[in-house]
């Protein structure tokens, strides 16, 4: 007979903690059920990038002084750089540089070494095109001005607009209570 109460206990035991976990999960359900959405219609919508974000490389070619030190930093050996020494002054002369951002992990190893800080990370990340060879830019088309992502319309319309939603949440609840 003791058997038969033991295995009860076990039972009642299992039945006990399932019914904690059913209410664990109930109540995160119900948590998220209070949130307000925070979906993003990208093309249309876009969010501000953090403070730290790794975008397309910018390059200036007159402070370049051809070390290569972003070469040799570089996990890939990406950057392409193309010099000529010069014998009367003794130094190196940059002819060309370039990057491969179909190749780019974006690790910012490039900008963190470089000595003379020719290479800065902006905030564009829209870099996508058909033609992988599109992705392969030279010193003009890394030295182009980056475009301002905190400047772009459709920026202001997202805070806006979840403002908007948020005002009109609270004005909801009130007018309910």
């Amino acid at each position: 007979m003791f058997p038969a109460i033991i295995k009860f206990q076990n039972y009642s035991q299992q039945v006990v903690e399932a019914a904690t976990y059913i209410g664990q999960g109930f109540a995160v359900t119900l948590d998220h059920s209070n949130r307000l959405p925070i979906t993003v219609q990208y093309p249309y919508e876009k969010n501000l990038p953090s403070e730290r974000f790794r975008g397309r490389i910018h390059f200036e070619f007159d402070k370049c002084i051809a070390c290569e030190v972003c070469v040799r930093v570089c996990p890939i050996n990406l950057p392409v750089v193309d010099w000529i020494f010069m014998k009367e002054v003794k130094k190196k002369k940059l002819r060309s540089y370039s990057i491969d951002f179909g190749v780019c992990i974006f690790c910012g190893n490039c900008i963190e070494y470089c000595p003379t800080n020719c290479l800065s990370m902006t905030e564009e990340f829209e870099l996508s095109s058909y033609d992988r060879h599109e992705l392969n830019c030279d010193q003009t088309a890394l030295g182009r001005a980056p475009l301002s992502v905190s400047q772009d319309v459709s920026i202001q319309l997202v805070s806006n607009s979840t403002n908007f939603f948020v005002e009109n949440f609270v004005s909801e609840k009130k007018l309910s209570t």
